[in-house]
Formats: structure tokens, sequence, C-alpha cells
């Protein structure tokens, strides 16, 4: 495999990313608990066992307190965090006394979310600052002033985007004194817009693909460094009751469990390898709390799928051949 994009900055960055969504206890108002800070405990041990390093936040994930719980294991155990690559994003803003589900790339905005991403890691800089989902109202001149200061402060090392285009990645970086090094977006083997619209380009059939032409080629010439999130498919070709699915999704996770028995590895690392078998050297994100999990994904970076066997779940995944 080649050398990962985001290995300029970080040599010793893994080939996969830990997604720590799923901390915390829950999307609720429930108040932490000591089981799941313990819980946190034991997820970011057996993540370090598994040689993965790259942890990825985001302020709104379980209400702020995935962050919060995160920063607890830190603030017990401090030397963590020079083993760790630690990421967030900001930008997305919920419903409130003064406005709906609305983004928000403002100056005041972004710098509140990074102090306050900060103070509930328990950390004193960020590796990486994601803008979590495109504002129509952003300036890319307030941006680049916020991210500068951002940079100068010593709060945030380098600076990235989430569910982005190509054209929003160039307009930002027009104006960026540091380019952008990261973009994660959704991409796995059940959301295939990311490969179906370059086998249609130019064909009726790909009109209605909703992914920006040239994103992909974009971040590789710009060592942008691509991550997937929703990487598993919510665990749709590992173990989920396939019976009322379609029978391409049947026929995928048939395929995904016989590919697992031949290269010896989980069904986990089978799906994964898919995404990472792209020259992009994309970085898939997982998510999953279950421990055993976790270390069925990390098989993945011993896997490496033949061009015939990736074509194989590409096909069967879309359900039907190529033009």
């Amino acid at each position: 495999m080649s050398t990962l994009a985001l290995h300029r900055l970080y040599p010793n960055a893994s080939q996969l990313v830990y997604g720590c969504m799923g901390l915390g206890g829950g999307w609720n108002n429930n108040p932490i608990s000591n089981d799941d800070i313990q819980q946190c405990h034991r997820i970011i041990d057996t993540v370090l066992t598994e040689k993965i390093n790259v942890f990825d936040h985001a302020d709104i994930y379980t209400f702020t307190k995935a962050e919060t719980v995160f920063g607890n294991v830190l603030a017990e155990r401090p030397e963590l965090r020079s083993h760790m690559i630690i990421q967030s994003k900001c930008g997305i803003r919920f419903e409130d006394n003064t406005g709906p589900k609305r983004y928000d790339f403002s100056q005041a905005h972004i710098t509140q979310s990074v102090d306050g991403i900060l103070k509930r890691l328990n950390c004193d800089y960020l590796d990486l600052l994601l803008l979590h989902r495109p504002d129509p109202l952003m300036d890319p001149r307030e941006i680049a002033k916020t991210l500068s200061s951002l940079e100068k402060s010593g709060k945030v090392k380098h600076f990235g985007v989430s569910n982005m285009h190509l054209h929003q990645m160039q307009f930002l970086n027009h104006y960026l004194e540091k380019p952008l090094v990261v973009n994660q977006i959704e991409m796995s083997l059940s959301q295939l817009n990311w490969l179906n619209e370059g086998v249609l380009a130019g064909q009726h059939a790909g009109a209605d693909v909703n992914f920006a032409a040239g994103t992909l080629e974009y971040c590789q010439t710009h060592d942008i460094q691509l991550q997937s999130w929703g990487s598993l498919s919510q665990g749709l070709f590992t173990g989920q009751d396939l019976s009322a699915q379609p029978h391409s999704i049947q026929s995928t996770a048939n395929l995904v469990a016989q590919l697992a028995s031949e290269y010896q590895c989980s069904k986990e690392a089978i799906v994964l390898a898919f995404i990472q078998r792209h020259p992009a050297n994309i970085q898939p994100t997982i998510g999953t709390t279950s421990l055993d999990r976790i270390t069925a994904c990390a098989q993945a970076a011993q896997i490496t799928l033949s061009r015939e066997h990736w074509y194989q779940l590409f096909v069967t995944a879309r359900g039907s051949e190529l033009p």
C-alpha cells in the first residue's frame, strides 16, 4: 500500500481512524457515568494496542459527551496523549432558541468551538481541526483569518474539512495560508457514488450521482488525506439480518464472507480493505464500541485485495455489471 498523505505530517499515522461518535453514553441528556468512563478506557487501550492512533471527534458527538469522556481518560492518564493523533470537527449547530439546525463557519463560532473542544478533551492542542459540513454563508477570508489565528496560538496544528467537494476545497485553499490536509466524506461498500461517478462519466446513468466529479483526483493531486465515514455500513455486510434486504446486499454479504475465509481474516477487514485498495489511500474511520470488532477491523491493515476480488465486490454491491 502506498504512503498515506497524512504521513507527510505524521509518519506514524495509522491506516485506520477510530471514530469516537459512540462514546459518552449515547445521544441523550443523561450525565456521563463511571461506566462510560471505564468503557472509554477499555476502548482507547484496545485501539492503541491494535496500532490505531488517529482519533476522530466532533463537538456535537453525543452532545459533547464523547469529547468529555475522552478528556476524562486523558486527565487520568495524560501520558496517552503523546501516542495519539487527535482531530475534531466543528461547524454544526443544533436547533436552539436563536435558530434552526444550521452550519456556522463564523470566526466567533469556530474560535469558541475550538476552546470548548480543547477544554472537554483536556488537551492543549488539536493535531487537526475539520470544518464539519459546508456552510453556504462561509466567507473564505474570515475562515482564513480564523484558522491562521488558531495555528499561531498553538491551539491547532493542521486543518481539514468534512463532506466537501473539490470546488469548495479549492475555494478555501485559495485563501488559506496553510492548505487543507484532510477531507472526510462518506465512502463505503454500500455507498458507492464515490466510484460510480467515475465509471459513469459522460453517461446518462451518471446524471443523478451526487458526488462531485474530480473530488478524489483533487485530493490525490493536492496531498489531501481522504478519510471515509460510514466505512462499515453499520454492519450491513458483517452480521446483520439481511432477510429484508435487496438481493445485491445479500449477495455482497455472502461474497464478503467468502473472501474473509479465503484471506483468512474477519469480514470487517474485507469491507475496509475494499476502501483501502483504492489508490487514493483512503483512511477508513471505524466507530464501533465493541472491543472484539475493533480487533477484527484492525486486520484490514494486513489485507490487500486482488484487483479481481475488488472488482467482484464493486460489481456485486452495485447490483449490475459495469457499462
